[in-house]
C-alpha cells in the first residue's frame, strides 16, 4: 500500500490566483510532491515559481531536468518546455506542442499517470479550451483522482467545463477549498499493485513527448487516419479515441483535443480570408493603375476592360470584408 503522493496541477488564463491560493493553503508537512504547469509565453521568463514560493510554506522552484523528486516541494514548468515525471525524477523536454502549448497539461498528466498510476491526483484550474482533459482521462484510467476548479468561480471556465464534459470527475471545488481537499487526499492509501496497467497509447504518447527517436520513426500509426491536416505542420492527423474524448495527433507529435483543433482551424480560415482579401485588393490596385495608363493614352477599349476587372475585384474584396466582420461579431 502507498499514498497519493503525486499531485499534478494545470492552469491557463486566470490560473495564477487559484495557484497562489492553493500554495498558501497547503500544509508545510504535505507528504506529496506537487507539479505545476501554467500556459505561458515561450519567449518570456516566468516568475510563477517565485510567486508560489512566496505564497505558502512549501518551497517552490522552477523544475530542473534530471532532479530527483522530493516530497513537500512544488516543481514549476519553465517556458517552452514540457514538464514530465517518471523514474522518480523530473524531466524537461522540448517535444512537439500539445494543444498548441509547451508546456502542456496533458503531457505532464499523462507522464504522471503512466509512471505512478493511482498515486496521482490531477487538478485542472481556470483556462480556456480543453488542455488537461485528455491528461485527466489518463489519470482516471490508471486509478488516480481527478479534481476540477468549480467552473462557476473560474475566471475562464473552458478547461474545467471540458473536463466535466468528458469524464467522471471526483471533486469539483472552489479554489479556497483546494488546499484542504488535497491535504486530505494525499494521505489516502491506495494499492498500486491492483491498478490497471498503462495503456499502449499512454506509453507511446509519453515517449513521443520526450522525443524518443524509436517512437518518432515508428511505422505504427497512432490511430485512425482523419481527413484533417495538422494546423502546425500540415501533416496527416490521426484520430485517437480515449473514453468519450476523440483526440488528434500527427506523425511529428503535435496533438489536439477537439476544442483546440477547432480553434486552430478557425484561425487558419481567418488567415486565409485576410490573405485572399489582400491579394484581391492588390489586383484591384494594379488594374486601377492600368486604367489610368490606358486613359492617358486614349485606349478607351482597354480602359473599359480594366475597369470591369477592377470592379469585380473591388466587389470580391468587399464581400470578404463583410465575411470577416461577420466572423468577428459571431
Amino acid at each position: 500500500m502507498t499514498t497519493r503522493d503525486i499531485v499534478v496541477v494545470g492552469a491557463s488564463a486566470g490560473g495564477v490566483e487559484p495557484l497562489r491560493r492553493l500554495a498558501a493553503d497547503l500544509p508545510p508537512d504535505l507528504p506529496a510532491s506537487v507539479f505545476v504547469v501554467l500556459h505561458v509565453s515561450p519567449d518570456q521568463p516566468s516568475m510563477l515559481a517565485q510567486v508560489l514560493d512566496r505564497s505558502g510554506p512549501l518551497p517552490a522552484a522552477a523544475a530542473e531536468n534530471g532532479k530527483a523528486i522530493e516530497r513537500g516541494r512544488i516543481y514549476v514548468a519553465i517556458p517552452d518546455h514540457h514538464l514530465i515525471v517518471e523514474n522518480e525524477r523530473v524531466g524537461l523536454v522540448r517535444g512537439a506542442t500539445e494543444n498548441r502549448h509547451r508546456p502542456s497539461l496533458d503531457v505532464l498528466f499523462r507522464s504522471a499517470a503512466r509512471a505512478y498510476g493511482p498515486r496521482v491526483i490531477g487538478v485542472v484550474l481556470s483556462g480556456s479550451l480543453d488542455d488537461g482533459t485528455a491528461g485527466l482521462i489518463a489519470i482516471k484510467i490508471r486509478g488516480g483522482l481527478a479534481v476540477v476548479q468549480d467552473p462557476a468561480e473560474a475566471f475562464v471556465d473552458g478547461m474545467p467545463r471540458s473536463a466535466l464534459r468528458y469524464l467522471e470527475v471526483d471533486h469539483v471545488v472552489p479554489a479556497r477549498e483546494l488546499g484542504g481537499l488535497l491535504s486530505r487526499l494525499v494521505r489516502e492509501r491506495v494499492d498500486a499493485e491492483e491498478a490497471p496497467p498503462p495503456t499502449a497509447g499512454m506509453v507511446r504518447e509519453t515517449r513521443i513527448a520526450r522525443l524518443d527517436p524509436e517512437e518518432l520513426s515508428s511505422e505504427e500509426k497512432p490511430g485512425v487516419q482523419s481527413v484533417v491536416a495538422c494546423p502546425d505542420c500540415r501533416g496527416v492527423l490521426w484520430e485517437i479515441q480515449e473514453g468519450d474524448l476523440l483526440r488528434f495527433r500527427c506523425r511529428t507529435g503535435h496533438a489536439y483535443s477537439p476544442e483546440t483543433l477547432l480553434e486552430a482551424e478557425n484561425g487558419g480560415i481567418e488567415r486565409a480570408l485576410w490573405e485572399a482579401r489582400r491579394a484581391i485588393e492588390e489586383r484591384a490596385s494594379l488594374r486601377r493603375r492600368l486604367i489610368r495608363q490606358a486613359t492617358e493614352r486614349r485606349l478607351d477599349s482597354l480602359a473599359r476592360h480594366f475597369q470591369a476587372r477592377a470592379t469585380e475585384a473591388e466587389n470580391a474584396a468587399e464581400s470578404l470584408r463583410r465575411l470577416l466582420l461577420q466572423r468577428e461579431n459571431a
